[in-house]
């Protein structure tokens, strides 16, 4: 993660004059390095990431980072890191403010982050300086009640506000432009409701496998690793309502009222709701269990019960060696009411489509029917295409909008304990009903078991697949 998404992230923000001047970075893990042999791995992960890096920028970018030995449940180690940290603050007038960035493996999280409060690095200067931040990585624990327990023990240390959990998905360019997208534009938003829009699809489809994080997912599943965090996220800034301002917690009151009205999902009808398939081929993955019932694969239909969405269905699926890499929100309108144009009828007139792809191609599309050319009514749906790439260049990394954010105080895009509880409060249900019984088999290459298709078929619908 560090080398491929952080120091590439800080890099970039460094280049572009974003990160002040008064800056470094001290890497802190079991492994004895130099300060010297850690630059060469920030280094060689920027110059992997960077290939046109300029050689000036990065001597002074790498002349900020410095490594401390640390092992994670030694407090004297914990006490020379911040030994360590005094003199680097003066001499980089960094003024005691200061970010931990917790890479990892999510079972540590509690004990590192005692630790760095009995060193006394927690504590925030009383006249506002000095501030203390703690930034940690999903997952946020594995179900409701492990999640509780971590929030309570950070909470030990830290208090809400300094606390910046991340979901990378929320630092995307695309993601956070749904939001400008519905409430900047008077032409969205008033169409934004059960009065005009038929159904909402959002993908989060990989074509790969399990790589080698066999011991991660067989823990976690696609439920936990996907829906629990990127999934719920995507809903609820598609289906939430107009914050009173661009607030952080205005925002995030916005976000969690969609979980609350999000109609439950029984056990007893988790099996007509929901869909877990794993594609063939997982059970002989290195370190996958023989016997695993771990799904790979998760398709659902989400009922929000209030006034806007009351009876649109979002239909919302993941999954691993699928056919394509993408992510995106299709939000399909209704049928026009009437057709003008005899002999065709309403349902022969494709609906309009709003296409909003979140990656790997960032831009979205608008489809309508139009005319073609001749004295003949003859109809087709074109598309209107907007590129974000061809408009501004390529969209900036999700880190580096979320690290420049922990800096500044803005916890807009970072994840309340709210939401964390009410997502696994409403998913608690599915995985219970989940520990009997086998996932479906399907192909790798494919978009999943047929039951997926059956979900929306029985409401006479289907999956867009295309493109």
């Amino acid at each position: 993660m560090a080398e491929r998404k952080l120091y590439p992230s800080l890099y970039r923000l460094r280049a572009s004059h974003q990160l002040p001047a008064s800056f470094y970075v001290v890497g802190a893990g079991r492994t004895a390095l130099t300060d010297d042999e850690f630059r060469k791995r920030v280094e060689t992960a920027v110059l992997s990431s960077e290939k046109n890096a300029d050689p000036t920028q990065l001597s002074l970018f790498l002349s900020s980072f410095y490594y401390r030995s640390l092992r994670y449940d030694d407090p004297t180690d914990y006490k020379n890191l911040s030994d360590a940290l005094d003199p680097l603050d003066r001499t980089h007038g960094t003024q005691g403010n200061r970010a931990f960035f917790l890479s990892v493996p999510p079972s540590l999280y509690a004990k590192v982050i005692a630790e760095i409060g009995r060193a006394g690095l927690a504590r925030e200067q009383v006249d506002g300086g000095g501030w203390s931040r703690v930034i940690i990585e999903k997952p946020f624990g594995r179900d409701l009640t492990t999640a509780l327990h971590l929030s309570r023990e950070i909470r030990k240390t830290f208090n809400e506000d300094q606390i910046y959990r991340v979901d990378h998905y929320l630092g995307k360019e695309t993601v956070q432009n749904i939001l400008v997208l519905r409430f900047a534009n008077i032409l969205f938003e008033p169409l934004w409701n059960r009065n005009f829009i038929d159904h909402i699809q959002i993908t989060v489809a990989e074509d790969i496998g399990i790589g080698h994080r066999a011991g991660y997912y067989e823990e976690a599943g696609c439920l936990r690793d996907m829906f629990q965090n990127h999934l719920l996220q995507l809903l609820c800034v598609t289906a939430m309502e107009p914050p009173a301002s661009f607030h952080a917690n205005r925002v995030r009151d916005e976000a969690s009222k969609v979980l609350r009205a999000a109609r439950p999902i029984a056990s007893n009808r988790a099996d007509s709701l929901c869909v877990r398939g794993q594609y063939r081929g997982y059970l002989q993955e290195p370190g996958v269990a023989s016997e695993s019932r771990t799904e790979t694969f998760v398709a659902m239909k989400v009922l929000i019960d209030n006034w806007r969405w009351q009876g649109v269905p979002f239909y919302l699926r993941s999954g691993k060696r699928l056919p394509s890499r993408r992510t995106e929100v299709i939000v399909r309108f209704k049928h026009v009411p009437h057709s003008l144009f005899q002999p065709l009828q309403p349902t022969d007139l494709t609906p309009n489509t709003l296409v909003l792809r979140i990656q790997p191609e960032e831009n979205l599309s608008l489809s309508f029917e139009t005319k073609h050319p001749g004295p003949k009514l003859c109809m087709s749906s074109v598309e209107m295409d907007f590129d974000y790439t061809q408009s501004f260049g390529r969209p900036p990394e999700a880190y580096e909008r979320l690290f420049l954010d922990a800096m500044a105080g803005d916890q807009t895009l970072f994840i309340r304990s709210d939401w964390i509880n009410l997502a696994w409060s409403w998913l608690t249900p599915v995985l219970n009903h989940w520990t009997e019984g086998h996932p479906l088999p399907y192909d790798a290459g494919s978009w999943g078991p047929d039951a997926a298709d059956d979900l929306l078929s029985r409401d006479g619908r289907s999956w867009t697949n295309g493109g």
